[in-house]
C-alpha cells in the first residue's frame, strides 16, 4: 500500500509520532498499523508513523493539502511553526492528477527552501535550489521530481516496504475536521 503519490506528507528527523501529532494538534487519535493507517489517510485524516529509524512521516491526502492551503499565505507560517516545535520539518506534495508538486524544508523555525508548482504556475520559490533540484532535466516538475527531492533530503515513502513496518502509528484529524462515516 504505502504512499507517496497523489498525496502530501511531512518528514521530521528527530520528532516522535506523538510530538508530530501534538504539533499538528490532531484530534480523535487512534492507533493503526502501517497499511491500515496509510490507506485511511488517503481517504481522510492524517496518519503519522516512524517507519524507519530517524524519520517520522505524517501523510494525509486531503487534510495536509486542503487544511494548509499550500499555495496560500498561511503555508510559510504553518511550516515555520511546525519547525519551531519539531526542529527540522519537510513538506512534500505530489499530485500528478491535479498537476501540483511541492517540496519545502524548515529548520529551527526558518524556511531554507520552499517550492510549489501547480496550474502551470510557480506559486512559491523561496531559498536556493538544492543540489538535487539543480540536476533536474525538465523545467516543469513532475511526480518523480518530488520523490527524488524526498530521497535526497530524507526518505522517499515509496522506498519503504510495507512489510518492514511493524510498529503502529497515530491516526487523527486536524482541528475543525470531523471524520466522514
Amino acid at each position: 500500500m504505502g504512499f507517496g503519490y497523489k498525496t502530501a506528507w511531512l518528514a521530521a528527523p528527530t520528532a516522535s509520532p506523538k510530538a508530530v501529532a501534538d504539533a499538528l494538534d490532531l484530534r480523535r487519535r487512534t492507533s493503526l498499523p502501517w497499511r491500515e493507517g496509510t490507506g485511511a489517510a488517503y481517504e481522510q485524516g492524517v496518519f503519522i508513523a516512524r517507519p524507519v529509524p530517524d524519520w517520522t512521516l505524517a501523510h494525509g491526502r486531503t487534510h495536509l493539502i486542503d487544511e494548509l492551503e499550500a499555495p496560500g499565505p498561511r503555508f510559510p507560517d504553518w511550516l515555520r511553526h511546525l519547525s519551531d516545535q519539531l526542529g527540522e520539518v519537510q513538506f512534500f506534495l505530489n499530485d500528478r492528477s491535479s498537476g501540483h508538486f511541492s517540496w519545502a524544508r524548515a529548520v529551527a523555525g526558518e524556511i531554507t527552501r520552499a517550492y510549489y508548482y501547480g496550474d502551470m504556475t510557480v506559486f512559491r520559490d523561496l531559498g536556493e535550489p538544492t543540489d538535487i533540484e539543480r540536476g533536474f532535466d525538465a523545467a516543469t516538475p513532475y511526480e518523480q521530481h518530488v520523490m527524488r527531492v524526498a530521497r535526497s533530503w530524507s526518505i522517499s515513502p515509496d522506498d519503504i516496504p510495507d512489510d518492514s513496518v511493524t510498529a503502529s502509528g497515530i491516526y487523527g484529524f486536524p482541528p475543525g475536521v470531523e471524520p466522514r462515516p
